[in-house]
């Protein structure tokens, strides 16, 4: 998820010259009706794009007459700037697996998906497959221009050994409350054990307010996103705790200031980290692990822990030509079985209701057992908001989170105050 608040020029002048095939190439908005070839993106994950041409293979041979091309998404600075670049140029394919939700506001403004409740069945559809999360994925319009497809909700892997080495139960760890959290980092990096307790990145790209701030806001809040009903909500009671915990962290040296080249879970250098359930293949038997909810400020019960969804979606755009077909193969392709294999072959949560009863015997396995704590953090997400001027608002706070909380070069509370101004403005322009 590498996405930027602007579309580069060098992606648009590229993407201006590609062809796709049965969708776009420079022409204008495509068939509602249309059937025929179409072709979709999917992201350059290894196992991503081995489980969409699966479903390709699937397709095309129950449809000979409706076939459909997988290509990985073109190379950029990042897919959502190429996204971007290629609606501007009219020559998106017809599916794109690989949708961040904070960019779907700047592609709706560039007029470039197609609203899927307007497709037969859609809004069913999306709100049956996904349950109650689907409404947080609706446009302000009313209209929903992508199908939540799969996240990766985020919570807290811990090195057993490194715990064990600076005194601390690896298989029971105290990790609850912003206080146990802190003692146990103290501990770790006091005796030794490790370099950090735990390693966030100190970036300035506005993503990574994904994974220190908004899993920890979304907890301590009860599951609220960054704006409700168009109020911000950056310096609310909920924030400001979660931002004055990674204070002191910042503070007692025990999450570092300066960026880590490398891994700094995997290599021992930070007893924690936060991650989704893509972390059980990274790390699998390298790291004698665990894994915990994000901490709340009173210690919630982990059934009642909301984190951060970290979410990529499918999106239609409005230049395919045979949009019909597309919308028929994007429901084969998140079907429930469709969903199962997403899910054993990838390790990411289908965007589904009930994730983890509905796929109860994968959990139970060998295979799935270290996911299941994954697939029951799922059903409690929060997603960034789906607001005009998104990317520009997480930068507004990052840039607010980067001077205050890691490098403590103003106040906390007046930096995230005048954050929240600045991002309650850019909600209200036209």
């Amino acid at each position: 998820m590498r996405t930027s608040a602007r579309w580069t020029a060098v992606a648009a002048a590229a993407l201006l010259t590609a062809t796709t095939a049965a969708c776009g190439g420079g022409q204008g908005p495509g068939d509602p009706q249309g059937r025929g070839p179409i072709t979709i993106w999917l992201s350059n994950n290894e196992q991503e794009v081995a489980w969409g041409e699966e479903r390709v293979a699937a397709w095309n041979a129950a449809n000979p007459d409706q076939q459909v091309t997988a290509q990985q998404i073109p190379a950029g600075k990042s897919s959502e700037e190429v996204i971007g670049a290629a609606i501007a140029a009219g020559t998106t394919p017809c599916l794109i697996y690989n949708t961040s939700p904070a960019a779907v506001p700047q592609f709706v403004k560039q007029g470039g998906l197609v609203p899927l409740d307007t497709m037969p069945g859609g809004d069913d559809y999306v709100t049956q497959r996904t349950g109650e999360a689907a409404a947080q994925y609706r446009s302000p319009d009313g209209h929903f221009y992508q199908l939540p497809w799969k996240s990766n909700p985020v919570m807290i892997i811990y090195n057993k050994e490194l715990f064990a080495k600076a005194g601390l139960d690896p298989d029971a760890p105290q990790l609850l409350t912003y206080d146990d959290v802190l003692a146990a980092s103290e501990a770790i990096v006091g005796s030794g054990a490790a370099q950090a307790a735990i390693w966030p990145s100190p970036a300035s790209q506005f993503f990574q307010s994904w994974f220190d701030l908004y899993p920890l806001y979304a907890a301590a809040s009860g599951g609220q996103q960054l704006v409700e009903d168009g109020e911000a909500l950056v310096d609310s009671p909920a924030a400001l705790e979660a931002a004055g915990f990674w204070r002191q962290m910042y503070a007692q040296g025990l999450s570092p200031q300066e960026a880590y080249t490398g891994d700094s879970f995997a290599d021992g250098k930070a007893a924690m980290a936060i991650v989704g359930p893509w972390a059980v293949s990274v790390y699998g038997d390298d790291v004698d692990w665990g894994v915990v909810p994000v901490p709340t400020p009173d210690g919630l019960p982990a059934e009642e822990v909301h984190t951060f969804s970290d979410a990529k979606n499918v999106s239609l755009p409005v230049a395919c030509q045979n949009q019909a077909t597309a919308w028929d193969f994007l429901q084969a392709s998140t079907s429930a079985d469709a969903d199962r294999a997403l899910l054993t072959e990838t390790g990411q949560m289908p965007l589904r209701a009930d994730v983890a009863q509905t796929y109860a015997d994968w959990f139970a396995s060998a295979d799935g057992a270290p996911y299941a704590p994954f697939a029951q953090q799922a059903a409690r997400t929060v997603e960034v908001p789906n607001v005009q001027n998104s990317v520009e608002i997480w930068q507004d706070v990052r840039n607010a989170w980067t001077g205050s909380v890691i490098f403590g070069t103003e106040p906390v509370e007046s930096a995230l105050a005048d954050a929240d101004a600045e991002v309650q403005h850019l909600l209200e322009v036209p």
